[in-house]
């Protein structure tokens, strides 16, 4: 009987209780979280006149768990509707409701005690059959359900999602002694495809995968910033983005995250792996000992490796601590030569060898760091894992790395990476030297558009599991590829559809990738059936070029302006009005002039973290590349289910003019970026451009006919510019806008009124996206929008943002 989830049961309220919860309602999945019952009242509750008995005293844990979840930023929930999804309740008064789950996860503390009495009273209550497992980061599973029912325990094991549940993508799986297989390849599957993260099945060890390659990572980091006398600053200068790492690359992390945490789970390594060949690295540096003894633990405590302190002006600086007399300082900067010679190299996996060429202290840097942690992972195969890629996986996933550390020494070179790791000391394991000296230069092969990976039990290439779920371009760009620019690459995904991939910097939208797109459409509509635009960068696109833009305003080149304006809006015509289905797939940011191609599509195929607006107005312009014209379109339409039309016209109004961004790719449909009745959302972006093309080749058997240009767009003219133009009159008197901000909107409220039209009047899209590149090229002549432009061009911002 296949396996349906349709309710999980949540045993602890805490920040991870709580955000898996949220995650789990995400998705659509009803939720009951249940903690413990307060054994005292609140001074608030005594002054209420409440007792202990009272309902809202014994669910005032959970709910107050829960309430302060769902105000945290980043939220853990895609919309706050779908918080109704989750009904709380008590370990005491609702423990029998388990028996409604299909799924119990327990994340108590982690303490085995606790835990095995919990799960005691789980065994009794949950109905026989169901999926019971352990949220823990270290514990070993085997030990928890012992003395627990034959069928507790085919059905348990560990589930450790990372923190925060909703952003992390790593779930690692770990078995305990008796569960069968199957719940494991349920668990396994399910994780991909409805949690949408990436599954990884680990080896009941202490830490599992993530966190033992993650805390060793960090733990060697600590000791070599001591031994080379390094700062701070200059380590997070170096283990930052350049190396495609979050920005918060080292130090930032561990105080967002907690260094109690990381102190709590080294220690763990450092006690239940006494025959770990590194295991001295797991004790704790001098300094960190100090900080861990302070509480010291970084945002938490106020305080850690940075100090937010009050000047005497009342403005806010940021300290630095100094590792050596452990004072906090100014913050000072870090520059390498090494990594002037990266910022031409685009692609991160590009420049390690760069990298690690390096004459300079960041060359050395990088030599120590990656020749120790090529010799530890290969060292932990077969320990924590019998495949090398699941190490990758579990860093990518769990740490936020773009490449995992065999990924980065294959870009290094094999032999290159056993040289470095023999340089730091640490000789990798014999069997890498057995690779290499069988011929091998790689631990991984691109066959057919699908990665091979070295299997160490079979000592052969084997195809990474669940790949023809996914399409994955980096492996069929070269193969595939049918058109390619400098910013554009147009791949072959099979079944008659294309897709245009973007490759320009930060995706952002030039005179290449138009010509790119257009020619897309051409090559579809001659002998395909069906085009996607997608891409597996870090964002779908933060806008159109505004360096362009800025240089042919300042030389007032505006005929070139106008023109390259024209061909914008007219390329985004084209994608709706092309004789093949077009399906936008955004991920990520996806601002300006790469929303408004999602707004020209016939299908947008989102990923959940989708991040989309029309944000021209922070530039000091309005939507040039039609989309001031198609929200005006959308409110039309929506006329006709509303008789406010002026209210459905100001809602879109705002939505410019505001210039919202969604925090999920679910508010985007409050926004009217996307459109439920045609609009679809995925979770899994591994998934997305798969699915996208499954959706292009569905529309296209349907029988798919290019649409008709609208010419029925329904304007308001004078009664809608009027309300426009009292309002920013309004916002400029009580000091809400500035005199520029007025103007750009007044510009805006022009378009969307279709004009100074006498009466409601009913216009073309072109009437329409002629008044919006009238005023898009007035705005680019203001003297205003120019220093805005030039200030976030010397700021290095987003384009549009």
């Amino acid at each position: 009987m296949k396996r349906r989830i349709n309710k999980v049961a949540v045993i602890g309220s805490g920040i991870m209780g709580s955000g898996i919860a949220c995650h789990f309602a995400n998705i659509g999945v009803k939720v009951l979280l249940l903690d413990i019952v307060p054994r005292e009242l609140t001074d608030k509750e005594k002054a209420r006149g409440l007792s202990l008995e009272d309902a809202v005293v014994r669910n005032r844990l959970v709910n107050d768990s829960l309430t302060q979840a769902l105000k945290s930023k980043p939220s853990p929930i895609y919309h706050p509707d779908f918080a109704s999804r989750i009904e709380t309740g008590n370990l005491e008064d609702d423990i029998a409701r388990v028996a409604e789950a299909d799924w119990i996860i327990e994340v108590v503390v982690e303490r085995l005690d606790i835990k095995k009495k919990v799960f005691e009273n789980l065994d009794t209550h949950r109905k026989k059959g169901t999926l019971i497992t352990s949220n823990t980061s270290g514990i070993p599973i085997r030990f928890m359900s012992e003395g627990r029912s034959e069928d507790f325990r085919a059905h348990f094991c560990g589930t450790h999602f990372f923190n925060p549940a909703r952003y992390l993508k790593l779930f690692e799986i770990i078995p305990g002694p008796d569960t069968k297989a199957e719940v494991l390849e349920f668990l396994n599957n399910y994780g991909e495809q409805f949690l949408g993260k990436t599954s990884v099945v680990a080896k009941d060890t202490p830490a599992f995968i993530g966190n033992r390659i993650g805390i060793f990572s960090i733990m060697s980091l600590f000791h070599t910033v001591k031994e080379m006398g390094m700062t701070v600053e200059e380590v997070d200068k170096l283990t930052g983005p350049v190396i495609g790492r979050p920005k918060s690359a080292t130090f930032r992390t561990v105080d967002v995250v907690g260094l109690d945490t990381l102190v709590h789970v080294a220690e763990g390594i450092h006690k239940n792996c006494p025959d770990d060949e590194r295991h001295d690295l797991f004790a704790l540096p001098g300094y960190i000992r100090t900080m861990a003894d302070n509480k010291w633990y970084g945002s938490k405590s106020g305080q850690g490796f940075y100090k937010k302190v009050k000047k005497d002006d009342g403005s806010s600086e940021i300290l630095t601590l100094d590792l050596d007399s452990m004072e906090y300082r100014q913050r000072k900067s870090a520059k390498f030569d090494t990594l002037e010679e990266t910022k031409a190299i685009d692609m991160v996996i590009d420049r390690f060898p760069v990298l690690i060429a390096g004459r300079d202290k960041a060359g050395e840097f990088y030599r120590n760091s990656f020749g120790a942690l090529f010799a530890y992972v290969s060292h932990r195969i077969p320990e924590i894992t019998d495949a090398l890629y699941k190490i990758d996986d579990a860093m990518k996933a769990g740490f936020g790395w773009e490449h995992g550390p065999f990924q980065i020494w294959d870009a290094i070179g094999l032999e290159k990476g056993i040289e470095l790791a023999k340089a730091a000391g640490q000789p990798v394991a014999s069997w890498v030297e057995e690779l290499q000296a069988g011929g091998k230069d790689s631990f991984y092969e691109v066959r057919d558009g699908a990665t091979y990976f070295y299997d160490l039990p079979d000592r052969e290439f084997k195809k990474v599991p669940g790949q023809d779920a996914y399409i994955i371009l980096d492996n069929i760009r070269e193969s595939k590829a049918v058109f390619k620019n400098k910013d554009v690459v147009v791949q072959d995904l099979g079944d008659g559809i294309l897709n245009v991939e973007f490759r320009s910097k930060m995706n952002t939208i030039g005179a290449e990738v138009l010509a790119g797109l257009n020619k897309a459409v051409d090559l579809a509509e001659a002998d395909f059936d069906g085009l996607v635009v997608g891409n597996q960068a870090a964002n779908f696109s933060v806008g159109a070029n505004i360096g362009m833009i800025f240089m042919l305003a300042v030389e007032q080149e505006y005929d070139e302006l106008a023109m390259s304006i024209k061909y914008f809006q007219d390329t985004m015509m084209r994608m709706r009005y092309s004789s093949i289905p077009v399906v936008a797939a955004p991920h990520g940011m996806c601002l300006g002039g790469g929303c408004e191609l999602n707004l020209h599509a016939d299908m947008v195929v989102a990923a959940a973290e989708t991040y989309i607006g029309l944000v021209e107005f922070g530039v000091g312009v309005i939507p040039g590349g039609g989309g001031s014209k198609e929200m005006t379109l959308r409110a039309s339409d929506t006329f006709r289910k509303n008789d406010v039309e002026l209210n459905v016209l100001r809602e879109y109004f705002l939505t410019i003019g505001m210039a919202k961004v969604s925090t999920s790719a679910y508010e985007a449909f409050d926004t009217g970026i996307l459109q439920k009745d045609k609009d679809v959302i995925v979770v899994n972006k591994d998934r997305q451009i798969a699915t996208a093309k499954a959706y292009a080749r569905l529309i296209a058997d349907r029988g798919y006919t290019r649409p008709i240009e609208r010419t029925d767009v329904k304007v308001l003219g004078k009664q809608a510019l009027g309300m426009f133009l009292v309002g920013t009159d309004s916002m400029q008197a009580g000091n809400y806008i500035s005199e520029h901000d007025k103007k750009i909107a007044n510009k805006l409220a022009w378009v969307m009124a279709g004009g100074d039209l006498s009466e409601a009047s009913y216009v073309s899209e072109q009437y329409l996206l002629d008044l919006e590149r009238e005023a898009f090229l007035s705005l680019c002549t203001e003297r205003k929008t120019l220093e805005r432009i030039q200030h976030m061009l010397k700021k290095g911002k987003p384009l549009r943002n």
